[in-house]
C-alpha cells in the first residue's frame, strides 16, 4: 500500500512541478528566438539593419505589376454589336503592339474591355467598375453617345482621363471636363457635312430634293443629330420629317408606311447598328430602299461583311466614313489593316481605326508623362502629337488655350479638330467598303454618285 502525502508535501511537489515546466518553456522560447535571429556580423563589419519583408516584397511586385487601361465597347444588344466587336479586336491589336514595344513605363499593359450594351445605365456601371474595382489609370474606346454622356460623369467624379473613340454628342466635350478627350467628329459637324452633301447633290449633281425623311434613334446621338440636320435643311428650303425609334428596334413596318406617305426625295438613317440594318432592308422589301430612293444608310454599313449579310438589297447606299480615304492611308493605318484582316478575316471599318488610336494615344501619354498619375496623363494628352491611323492627332483647345481664348465654341474642348469625314457609296453588290466609291467632298472624290429613282 502506497502511503498518502500530507497536504504540505503535496503543495511542495506542485510548486516544484510548476517551476520545472516554467523553466522548460523559457528554454524552448530561447532556442526559437536564437534560430530566428540574424547571423552575427563578421569582424570589422557592422550587422546590417534587417529590412521588413512586408514592405519590400509589395514594392517589388508593384514595380512589375501591369498598368491597367479600361476600354468601352458595345458587345451585346441593343448596342451596335458589329461595331463593338470591331473595336474590341482593334484595341486588342493596339495592346499587343504596345506590349511588344516594351509596355508602359517598363511594365506590361493590361487592357480590360467591358460591354456597355449601348445603354447609358450600363455605361455608368461598367465605368465605375473599371475605376473602383479594376483600378484602371485611363479609359479608351466608347461607341454610343448615350454611353459617352453617362461615362464622362463617372470619369470626371473620379478624376480618371478618357479618350473617347466614336461617340459624337457635342456635350461630351462642351462641358469642358479636364479628364475628357475625343478623337471622333462632333455630332453638329457631321450633321453639317450631311446637309452640305445634300445641297451638293441638289445644286451640283442636279438631283431634285425638296423633302428628306429622317429615321433616327431616340438617343443622345440620334435626337440632336436629327434636330440639327432639320435646322440646316430648313435654311436651304428643304423640308425634313423625322420618325424616331428606340435603340435596337426590330420592326419598322408601320414607320415605313408613314415614310411612304411622305413621298421623300431622300432618306437619312440615323440609327446605329443592327437597327439601321433592319430598317434599310425592310424598307427595301417595301419598295423604299436604297435602290428606289437615295438613302444615307447606317454608319456601320462600313462593316461590309455584316452589312451585305443583313442588307442584301443595300446596293447604292451612301455611307459616312470617318478617317482618310484608303488611297491616302499612312503606314500606321496600312499596317493595322493588314494585322486586323489577318486576325479577323475582315476589313476594318472606321470605328476600328478610331478605337485602335484611342488606346495608343493613352499609352503614348503615359510614357511621355513618365507616370500613371491622372493629372500627369491629362497634361501629356493636352500636349500630345500622336501619329495614328486617322492621321496626326492633337488637342489644341485645352487648359492653356481655352475655347474662350481661341474664340471657339466650348464643344472644341479636348477635341481632335481635324477628323476627315467623307461620303462613300456602294456601287456593286457585295462590295468591300474599302473599295466603295468616295463621292463627297469633291477633294476626296474617286467617282460620281449613282442617283436612283430619278
Amino acid at each position: 500500500m502506497i502511503p498518502s502525502l500530507s497536504p504540505s508535501k503535496r503543495r511542495l511537489q506542485q510548486r516544484r512541478a510548476q517551476k520545472f515546466w516554467a523553466a522548460a518553456a523559457l528554454a524552448l522560447l530561447t532556442l526559437i528566438f536564437a534560430a530566428c535571429a540574424p547571423l552575427p556580423a563578421t569582424v570589422g563589419e557592422s550587422a546590417p539593419a534587417a529590412e521588413p519583408q512586408s514592405t519590400a516584397a509589395p514594392a517589388a511586385e508593384e514595380a512589375m505589376a501591369p498598368i491597367k487601361i479600361g476600354a468601352l465597347a458595345p458587345l451585346s444588344a441593343p448596342g451596335a454589336v458589329v461595331g463593338g466587336e470591331a473595336m474590341r479586336d482593334a484595341m486588342l491589336i493596339a495592346a499587343d503592339e504596345i506590349n511588344a514595344q516594351g509596355g508602359l513605363l517598363g511594365r506590361p499593359l493590361e487592357l480590360i474591355i467591358v460591354d456597355t450594351e449601348g445603354l447609358p445605365e450600363r455605361g455608368t456601371a461598367v465605368t465605375e467598375r473599371l475605376i473602383n474595382q479594376d483600378a484602371v489609370v485611363a479609359i479608351g474606346g466608347g461607341y454610343h453617345s448615350s454611353v459617352g454622356v453617362a461615362a464622362k460623369e463617372v470619369a470626371h467624379d473620379n478624376g480618371v482621363p478618357v479618350v473617347f473613340a466614336v461617340p459624337w454628342n457635342d456635350t461630351i466635350t462642351s462641358v469642358q471636363y479636364p479628364e475628357i478627350f475625343r478623337i471622333a467628329p462632333l455630332n453638329s459637324e457631321v450633321s453639317a457635312i450631311d446637309v452640305k452633301f445634300i445641297q451638293w447633290l441638289r445644286d451640283k449633281a442636279g438631283v431634285s430634293i425638296e423633302k428628306v425623311v429622317i429615321l433616327t434613334e431616340n438617343t443622345d446621338y440620334g435626337i440632336p443629330a436629327a434636330e440639327e440636320t432639320t435646322r440646316l435643311l430648313g435654311e436651304l428650303g428643304i423640308e425634313a420629317v423625322t420618325f424616331s425609334v428606340d435603340i435596337g428596334a426590330q420592326e419598322f413596318a408601320d414607320i415605313i408606311e408613314r415614310v411612304k406617305a411622305e413621298n421623300p426625295d431622300m432618306i437619312l438613317t440615323l440609327a446605329t447598328g443592327e437597327a439601321g440594318y433592319r430598317f434599310t432592308q425592310q424598307a427595301a422589301d417595301a419598295g423604299l430602299g436604297p435602290q428606289d430612293v437615295p438613302t444615307l444608310c447606317t454608319h456601320v454599313a462600313l462593316v461590309s461583311d455584316a452589312f451585305w449579310r443583313n442588307v442584301p438589297d443595300g446596293n447604292f447606299c451612301f455611307v459616312r466614313r470617318v478617317g482618310l480615304p484608303p488611297q491616302l492611308y499612312n503606314d500606321i493605318a496600312i499596317n493595322f489593316l493588314t494585322e486586323y484582316q489577318a486576325r479577323t478575316g475582315k476589313e476594318a471599318a472606321d470605328a476600328a481605326l478610331e478605337a485602335y488610336d484611342s488606346i495608343r494615344i493613352i499609352a503614348q501619354a503615359i510614357n511621355e508623362a513618365g507616370s500613371t498619375d491622372p493629372t500627369e496623363i491629362i497634361n501629356a494628352l493636352e500636349n500630345i502629337t500622336h501619329e495614328g491611323s486617322l492621321g496626326t492627332i492633337t488637342f489644341p483647345i485645352n487648359q492653356n488655350n481655352t475655347p474662350e481664348q481661341a474664340g471657339l465654341d466650348p464643344k472644341w474642348w479636348h477635341q481632335f479638330p481635324d477628323p476627315v469625314v467623307t461620303i462613300v457609296q456602294y456601287q456593286e453588290e457585295g462590295q468591300d467598303s474599302l473599295n466603295a466609291i468616295s463621292v463627297y467632298p469633291t477633294s476626296y472624290q474617286t467617282g460620281d454618285p449613282v442617283i436612283v429613282g430619278q
